[in-house]
Formats: C-alpha cells, structure tokens, sequence
C-alpha cells in the first residue's frame, strides 16, 4: 500500500503515489514513522509519528 503505483482505482483515476510520498516525507525528512491499522467492516487508522526532538523539551522547561 505505501509502494510506488500502488492503487486500487481504475486506470486512469489516481497514480498511486499519495501514500508513498507521504511515507517519504514522514520517515525519511523527518525521522518519523507511519502505520496503518484497518478492520475489516469497522474502518481504517493512519498514525504519524513524529519525534519532537530533545532540543524542543529542554527549551520548553
């Protein structure tokens, strides 16, 4: 699903790119991290995760 091309519409509609981009900015520009959790009949979850950064807590205290 986070491949290149990957798609489950028509040709013609979309290029299959939405989830490999967003993958490449999460993890690999911002040392994240994304997960897909689906359940058949009940829905599916996009998590991103994104480090803060221990510069960003030192500077809030």
């Amino acid at each position: 699903m986070f491949n290149h091309l990957f798609t489950t519409k028509a040709v013609g509609k979309g290029t299959g790119l939405g989830l490999s981009i967003a993958r490449q900015i999460v993890e690999d520009k911002h040392d994240g991290k994304l997960s897909c959790y689906s359940q058949l009949g009940k829905g599916t979850e996009f998590v991103i995760e994104i480090p803060i950064g221990i510069w960003r807590c030192i500077n809030a205290g």
